[in-house]
């Protein structure tokens, strides 16, 4: 709404209708300390005001406006026929006035103004509504912040203190494994020396008692074996830091282990050259431990067990990833012709206590794949498999060749 303030009666109700004709709606004033009274009591978005007054004139009805916080930004057009010289227009515009029409009006440059000072208002009120919701929408998502914050602390410090009770229980652990193998060990080596002296002095011609001696005897070997081979799993979860790694050294070291089993066997191992990584040398022995020991242990029937192991440098770390002379990560491939297994059974081969053959033919603990899985997964890298029962199987593992925590 406008207010139109003027002395003149006429003037105000001419003034009224031709701002009317344009949809404008109006309020009327004729003295300054009404148009006071009235500006205290209603929001007007303009205020079209005369210059010579009785009482309080335009400047001084302006002045007193421009001291009050919500009075002082509505905008004033000063009217005059009077004082039209340019120490009175100066006047109005020092007195907070935004514009300063002298009389007789050219009414259509009034309208004008008129509505570009109403645009002027809608769009301030826009702005004024944005900034009222947008301070609401900072003040809604800081406390939300805050409160956020407050809830990642806790947690952090719940996670920590978590993590600092599982670290003292899994050295708990350890150490009770340690303990219990060594304590489970020395019985279990005693029952194979007794079973042993028993079978010379006392069995040499009972065959049905030497038969039961020998069963005895794997029984304990077995048990001895799955002893040591859970206490190398449970050894995995310390933090041990990774060093510069010749894989041709350690693949050779393990050969060497099993001289004695691949000349019995007539094997034939094939290599090529394999990369230096950042790797604990001692976990991706018993990688290829394990490997190369299922190779030989499944050969199965075939006159010449062959085991192949390749390598190769790839771009990703991926099991399709191409080969790429830069690449950061290595395939090694670990390939045999010996009984394999059917893929239908690949998700169980890792998990530990699995096994997919028969334990009186293939002797073994189910915990070999699961400790070279384990391994490979503290390397930050992949294992899976491929095979067919009757056509061998083949390992294939992708290794990062700087570690990466």
């Amino acid at each position: 709404m406008i207010l139109i303030v003027d002395d003149i009666r006429a003037n105000i109700i001419a003034l009224k209708k031709t701002l009317e004709l344009h949809d404008i709606e109006v309020d009327t004033a004729e003295s300054g300390e009404e148009a006071l009274k009235k500006i205290l009591k209603t929001n007007y978005c303009l205020i079209i005001m005369d210059v010579q007054m009785p009482g309080l004139d335009g400047f001084e009805v302006v002045k007193i406006l421009s001291g009050n916080k919500r009075t002082k930004d509505i905008p004033v057009i000063f009217l005059s026929a009077i004082s039209i010289e340019k120490k009175y227009i100066f006047k109005g515009y020092e007195t907070g006035a935004v514009d300063y029409i002298t009389k007789p009006v050219d009414t259509d440059l009034l309208i004008l103004k008129v509505k570009t000072f109403l645009k002027i208002y809608d769009q301030q009120n826009q702005l004024k509504v944005m900034k009222d919701l947008l301070s609401k929408e900072i003040k809604i998502r800081k406390e939300a912040q805050d409160n956020l914050e407050v809830k990642i602390s806790e947690r952090t410090k719940e996670l920590v203190s978590k993590n600092e009770e599982l670290e003292m229980k899994n050295h708990e652990l350890q150490q009770f494994a340690w303990v219990v193998s060594h304590d489970l060990n020395e019985p279990i080596r005693k029952i194979q020396i007794f079973i042993k002296i028993i079978k010379e002095l006392y069995l040499t011609t009972d065959a049905k008692g030497i038969d039961y001696v020998d069963r005895t005897v794997k029984a304990a070997e077995r048990m001895q074996t799955l002893i040591t081979d859970l206490l190398a799993y449970s050894r995995l979860s310390s933090k041990v830091k990774p060093e510069k790694t010749d894989l041709n050294v350690v693949l050779q070291e393990v050969l060497s282990d099993f001289d004695y089993l691949i000349e019995r066997k007539c094997a034939v191992i094939k290599t090529s050259e394999l990369p230096t990584i950042d790797s604990i040398p001692s976990q991706l022995r018993q990688v290829f431990q394990n490997l190369i020991g299922n190779a030989l242990k499944f050969s199965g029937n075939v006159e010449t067990p062959v085991i192949e192991i390749t390598s190769e440098l790839i771009k990703t770390k991926d099991f399709d990833s191409e080969i790429a002379p830069d690449g950061k990560f290595c395939r090694i491939t670990v390939t045999d012709n010996g009984i394999g297994f059917d893929e239908i059974y690949l998700d169980r081969i890792f998990i530990i206590f699995q096994s997919l053959n028969d334990r009186q033919t293939y002797e073994g603990t189910g915990i070999g794949l699961a400790i070279a899985k384990k391994i490979v997964d503290k390397h930050n890298g992949l294992i899976t498999a491929k095979s067919q029962l009757g056509k061998g199987a083949s390992f294939i593992i992708i290794l990062p060749l700087q570690y990466e925590n």
